[in-house]
């Protein structure tokens, strides 16, 4: 095991795929000779070429188009959007041509393509790059949608996401690149230290469709993901109750039966996610339990989201799920 942060574990996952199966390529804006905006494919090009590691011009639907192709021809793309926010322009070949390939050819054809993405809020950058657009995917049948949180899961997930065979839609919590965030932005800290920092340095792979429980207690179940995982946590503890906390890791497809085996536990839910509230993933999630887990319910199922407006610039630490809304949340599943 490697201390990591979660920009050195998604290079090392690269790294890795890139050096075991000749049919990876990575492209997308600024991956090739600068490394990324964010510095995650950093030096991959000068060690395997600009044949196989290169930059594209800012057209994402090009970008997407150019991916669909080589993955119907063998080859198993890895792709950067540098932004989630600007993945909308590559939205059709995505949703209309990549996701549904395989069931129109009848299996004969497949898209393995992974569409890296930073998403999400807590760096300022206003409502053009600080957007978490995972319901606009979630809800298209044929892609997988994954949202890591740590170093540890970022390597794992993205290796799993690289070699599935249906398309990927990758969200990184760019917030998170460098350290947690634990809803205070005059706490900075980094991964040193961390338990989730320290990654295999060889290859390592998380299966996707699969949960984490981060944190296991009695009185309800937390479910979040990207960098809300540690939002929850600390919301979790100003609550001053005992919580399982449960890090979805892939949304689509969602891992049920440790949702469903929580919530019959506990009797309560609490889901927080930081895209706007209506029709944000969330809302799926609290169907299923109603489905699922309608006779363990204790009390109604609390959504923590962000609000139903634009992304803001200089209001985001009060747009964005914070510990107290949290921990509101939780004590307001236990009141009679």
């Amino acid at each position: 095991m490697v201390e990591m942060n979660m920009i050195q574990a998604l290079n090392s996952a690269l790294d890795i795929q890139l050096k075991n199966d000749d049919s990876v390529i990575i492209f997308g804006e600024d991956v090739g000779f600068f490394g990324g905006v964010f510095r995650v494919t950093d030096k991959l090009q000068q060690k395997f070429g600009s044949h196989r590691v290169f930059d594209s011009p800012l057209a994402e639907g090009g970008i997407a188009a150019a991916a669909f192709g080589m993955g119907i021809n063998g080859l198993r793309p890895v792709v950067e959007i540098q932004f989630a926010d600007y993945i909308f322009p590559a939205y059709d070949q995505i949703v209309n041509e990549i996701a549904k390939i395989r069931y129109r050819s009848g299996g004969e054809f497949s898209t393995p393509i992974t569409f890296r993405t930073p998403a999400g809020g807590g760096i300022k950058g206003g409502n053009h790059h600080s957007q978490s657009p995972e319901a606009q995917f979630t809800h298209t049948p044929g892609l997988k949608v994954v949202y890591c949180s740590t170093p540890n899961n970022a390597k794992g997930l993205l290796t799993a996401a690289i070699e599935s065979n249906d398309p990927v839609i990758f969200f990184e919590p760019k917030r998170c690149y460098r350290g947690p965030f634990y809803g205070d932005p005059h706490n900075v800290p980094t991964w040193k230290g961390h338990p989730k920092s320290e990654v295999p340095e060889d290859y390592y792979k998380i299966d996707l469709e699969k949960a984490e429980v981060v944190k296991e207690g009695k009185d309800c179940t937390v479910i979040a993901w990207g960098a809300m995982i540690h939002v929850a946590e600390e919301g979790i503890k100003d609550s001053g109750l005992s919580c399982d906390l449960i890090d979805l890791q892939t949304l689509i497809p969602f891992d049920r039966d440790t949702i469903v085996k929580s919530v019959n536990k506990t009797g309560r839910c609490v889901i927080v996610h930081e895209a706007p509230k209506t029709s944000g993933f969330g809302a799926e999630l609290s169907a299923s339990i109603q489905e699922n887990c309608f006779y363990s319910l204790e009390s109604p199922i609390i959504r923590v989201a962000g609000w139903d407006t634009p992304f803001p610039h200089s209001t985001e630490w009060d747009y964005l799920p914070n510990p107290e809304r949290i921990a509101t949340a939780i004590k307001k599943t236990m009141e009679e």
